[in-house]
């Protein structure tokens, strides 16, 4: 009599997954999830990949997850490793990414009795996830990994999280019994996506768009996630209506296309700024009218009615009323509009914008040779790519001026923190965004303050030889908080002076990483070309101006008329 084939649950999980599609997970070992790491040990059908920290793979998962269309895993133990990880599935949380969390717990007896290293990890969780769970038998196990994988990929994407007990880790059940499980059909009582947006508001919809005189389109990453640039070309050319952009939305729209008024908001350029002030109809595509982008809400598109098309109904009328709300996936919705509008011209109204684009152009104050502003080191670097590349983000003053200086062209070129604004998440993101997208040139544009934050996770380049290019803006500052300070509050600095940073090159030395030093326009001339296309992994600090300031600027709360900066830091000189 043959002996019955068993499974445990570490190898169910990565079973589970694998036939789900996954390929690369990010992970980091501990105690509690020592059982499912034994099962990485000879399981070869997914790539791992070592991060440093837990806060470093879950970001790696997020920047992966951007680029690559496929959801990001990511795997710590408990207690402090989970905790560790609550900052990167936050950062997922607020930007609709798709990912799974998979943390370790302490054995199913031990749970409530403070155990080492033991805690509430679903109950921290739950507010910054779209679920999370709980394994408390072996056999949930593939009917929660499916469930965790529809729930993130589905409708408005997200993380959700699962907590699995280490005993429950080494459980065995037969293998043909889990086969039987994994193949039973999920359902998920009153979670249902509406995808489809309803015929009669669309109807109202094409009504607006037929009487508008000055139609604008703010394109947001809902744009992205349901892969609608297709439609939402063909909708802006067919009525010639500008588009402009959220911070996540860029590369929805071409940035070169005369339509384009790249971002709006705090930082956003004067056109987009203004024609929000000025259009008499919005087509809200996949935003949420947070602060960042409304400022005053009362204020905001106050002469404009509003379309907002949303897969999420928790959005609609959440930050700013909708005249028409519709429900639905975009690509389906902008489908079905492109089918009943007819073409339009806006010509007075697009020969406006075209002319506040020629007026307002980005611009920076000018320096000596002998000296670097971080607006010039990102134009270089913008004109070497020419919008061929991935750049990814830290959070600060340099995240505005990438939103500002580079030509985002295509869906998925940038990766950044939006809704969080998570310093540290740049390094593992374009870590991530390298192996989730290795065919592509990725660009990382860091602060010196962010960059130390997760600078463990260089390793992961050097061990998996991945040619990301590390481009650390170094001012010596953390420099938002240091233009708030400097235009709020009469330049009392406190706690932003970085001059006692590290030296950079000697710690991309000791990583092993190629790197240089920049710090005159000479160096631009000369070194950078061959550093960002090299075919290997490169850190370059560009030592920059200290306290240069993102312009324009709308300050928190105030709306278009209260704009400072309008022509950069030209006003400045």
């Amino acid at each position: 009599m043959s002996e019955t084939k068993m499974i445990n649950g570490g190898r169910m999980l990565l079973e589970s997954l694998h036939r789900l599609g996954i390929t690369d997970i990010f992970g980091y070992p501990g105690g509690a999830i020592i059982p499912i790491f034994d099962e990485i040990y000879s399981y070869d059908k997914i790539n791992y990949y070592f991060a440093r920290h837990e806060q470093g793979l879950s970001h790696a998962a997020d920047g992966y997850a951007r680029v690559s269309g496929k959801v990001g895993v990511c795997l710590a133990t408990s207690g402090p490793g989970a905790t560790n990880l609550v900052t990167g599935i936050m950062t997922a949380h607020m930007d609709s990414v798709p990912m799974i969390a998979i943390t370790g717990q302490v054995r199913s007896n031990l749970l409530g009795r403070d155990a080492f290293q033991e805690t509430d990890t679903v109950g921290i969780t739950m507010p910054i996830t779209k679920s999370n769970y709980l394994v408390q038998n072996v056999k949930e196990i593939p009917r929660i990994v499916k469930e965790a994988y529809y729930i993130a990929t589905t409708g408005r994407p997200g993380p959700v999280l699962i907590d699995i007990p280490n005993d429950i880790q080494v459980h065995k059940i037969p293998y043909a019994e889990f086969e039987r499980l994994f193949e039973e059909k999920i359902e998920l009582e009153g979670y249902s996506p509406t995808y489809e947006g309803h015929p009669v508001q669309i109807k109202r919809a094409i009504k607006l768009i037929k009487e508008a005189k000055k139609p604008l389109i703010i394109a947001g990453a809902g744009v992205l996630k349901s892969k609608a640039s297709k439609e939402l070309f063909e909708y802006a050319e067919k009525t010639q209506t500008p588009v402009a952009m959220t911070l996540l939305g860029l590369g929805a729209f071409p940035g070169s296309h005369e339509l384009s008024l790249g971002m709006l908001g705090m930082h956003g350029t004067v056109p987009a700024n203004y024609a929000t002030d000025e259009a008499d109809l919005v087509i809200a595509a996949g935003v949420r009218f947070d602060d960042r982008i409304a400022g005053n809400p009362n204020k905001f598109i106050e002469n404009a009615k509003v379309i907002h098309i949303d897969i999420d109904p928790a959005e609609i009328d959440k930050n700013k009323r909708a005249d028409v709300p519709i429900v639905g996936d975009l690509k389906h919705v902008l489908y079905e509009i492109n089918q009943a509008v007819e073409p339009q011209t806006h010509r007075e109204w697009v020969e406006k914008v075209i002319e506040w684009k020629k007026e307002y152009p980005l611009g920076y104050r000018k320096v000596g040779e002998d000296k670097l502003l971080p607006q010039e080191v990102l134009q270089a670097i913008d004109d070497i790519l020419k919008g061929d590349a991935i750049i990814v983000t830290d959070v600060g003053q340099h995240q505005m001026w990438a939103a500002q200086y580079f030509t985002y062209q295509n869906p998925d070129s940038i990766v950044t923190s939006g809704g969080a604004g998570t310093m540290g998440f740049g390094l593992p993101a374009a870590i991530g965004a390298q192996i989730g997208a290795p065919d592509k040139k990725v660009v990382l544009i860091v602060g010196d303050g962010g960059f130390q934050m997760t600078v463990q996770e260089l390793m992961m380049i050097k061990q998996y030889n991945l040619p990301v290019k590390v481009v650390i803006l170094n001012n010596s500052y953390l420099g938002m908080v240091r233009q708030w300070q400097e235009l709020f509050k009469d330049r009392r600095y406190s706690f932003v002076n970085l001059e006692v940073n590290p030296d950079f090159i000697k710690i991309a030395d000791a990583y092993g990483i190629k790197n240089a030093k920049l710090t005159n326009k000479e160096d631009l001339r000369t070194k950078l070309k061959d550093l960002i296309l090299s075919d290997e992994g490169v850190l370059i600090e560009c030592v920059v101006e200290k306290e240069e300031n993102v312009f324009p600027m709308i300050p928190a709360g105030k709306t278009v008329s209260q704009m400072i900066g309008k022509k950069g830091e030209l006003e400045n000189e």
